[in-house]
């Protein structure tokens, strides 16, 4: 398998001329969290203060939210992220959105998704799910959705930048370093690699 260039580099590559355009592409790790922790709670309090929902309908679709997030960070790694096109502009926006945490994936800046791309995406899974969950079961499956994506980018930023003693937290590292440094065909899950099994997409473990 043909290797590509790895920087082990904590530094941040120039992407763009224009300055703003720069500043977009990048964000610190807590970011998120100042985000999309107020948002998760006030979802909780809505759920239960004005829609008054009872405690078991709550976990259970707060869990439901948890789950589909597990199946959409996996189709989004796979199908959008690793969609290789072959226009030039094609292969310099697949560049913008993943290549280039292929090619610098220690970059610290570049680790979880900025606002300018999460903000819309939350937005839009959010008018998605209200259409099809309904207000009454909302406030309980979102904030699961968005608990869940806050998993995927924290772990991510930390997978790069941490070292584990956990056995469960060692094992999800070695999981995505493979992806990095063995084989980016396999190995989409981030937080979780239950859809690379189900899939036929896991690492072959010696």
């Amino acid at each position: 398998m043909k290797k590509n260039y790895v920087s082990n580099s904590e530094e941040s590559v120039r992407m763009f001329k224009q300055g703003w355009m720069e500043a977009l592409s990048k964000v610190h790790f807590t970011v998120p969290l100042i985000l999309y922790v107020p948002v998760i709670l006030y979802c909780i309090w809505r759920a239960f203060v004005v829609v008054g929902m009872g405690i078991l309908p709550f976990i259970g679709c707060f869990a439901a939210g948890l789950f589909l997030w597990t199946i959409t960070e996996y189709i989004m790694h796979r199908w959008v992220f690793h969609f290789i096109p072959k226009s030039k502009w094609g292969l310099r926006l697949h560049f913008i959105f993943h290549g280039v945490h292929h090619d610098y994936p220690n970059d610290r800046l570049r680790l979880v998704l900025p606002p300018s791309v999460s903000i819309p995406l939350a937005i839009g899974f959010y008018f998605l799910f209200r259409a099809v969950v309904g207000e009454a079961y909302l406030y309980a499956f979102y904030p699961g959705f968005v608990l869940g994506y806050l998993c995927y980018d924290i772990s991510h930023y930390a997978f790069h930048h941490l070292n584990f003693k956990n056995k469960l937290w060692m094992k999800l590292k070695k999981h995505h370093m493979l992806h990095h440094y063995s084989d980016p065909t396999k190995g989409y899950g981030v937080s979780s690699a239950l859809w690379d099994k189900v899939l036929g997409s896991d690492f072959i473990k010696k």
